[in-house]
């Protein structure tokens, strides 16, 4: 454990090392929930196209993904794990770069933005990958989301490959529920 705890520091500092004055705005810009408001109205947008007054099954779905992900990250898995965040790790902080001096809060594992947005690029993925060839690019933006998180310094990688195992988990789960509930209610283009 000790010689993966180590490796995930040493990927860590790496890839929180490749920083600029340019960048720091713009990861700290993206990091933000509401920035990714855009993705949220195209894909709502998205699901009314194909569902109509059915809407809101899916939409069901995508919240349930959100609060199943999160509630498995923030509301399990970091008081239960209690891994301290390179920002409050007291050996590391200090060589942690951050930016506007955001730490986050105290835990960090798993990561909710990784899990979250994993699990909704994944439920989409599935629900409109024969429509749309492009809609994989969902999982670009989580990506970045999620790198977004170590860049800020609060995230170790593990943190964010386990958050967004945890959402994609969830996002498949999520549509097979989907599907199930969709071919019991007689709903069409569940393809």
């Amino acid at each position: 454990m000790e010689s993966i705890a180590a490796l995930d520091t040493q990927v860590f500092f790496f890839l929180n090392g490749l920083h600029t004055t340019w960048l720091d705005p713009i990861m700290y810009y993206l990091t933000n929930t509401l920035t990714s408001l855009p993705v949220y109205i195209l894909i709502i947008y998205l699901l009314f196209k194909k569902f109509r007054s059915k809407i809101w099954i899916p939409l069901i779905c995508i919240i349930a993904c959100i609060a199943l992900t999160d509630q498995i990250t923030s509301g399990i898995m970091k008081p239960a794990f209690a891994r301290l965040r390179p920002t409050h790790e007291p050996l590391l902080a200090e060589k942690v770069h951050t930016v506007n001096n955001y730490k986050g809060g105290r835990f960090g594992f798993a990561s909710s933005h990784a899990s979250n947005t994993s699990g909704i690029a994944m439920f989409t993925f599935l629900l409109f990958r024969n429509q749309y060839r492009t809609i994989g690019l969902l999982f670009i933006w989580a990506g970045l989301i999620s790198y977004t998180r170590i860049y800020l310094g609060v995230h170790y990688p593990g943190d964010i490959l386990v958050g967004a195992g945890i959402g994609l988990v969830c996002g498949l789960i999520l549509s097979k529920i989907f599907k199930a509930v969709s071919q019991r209610l007689a709903i069409t283009n569940t393809k």
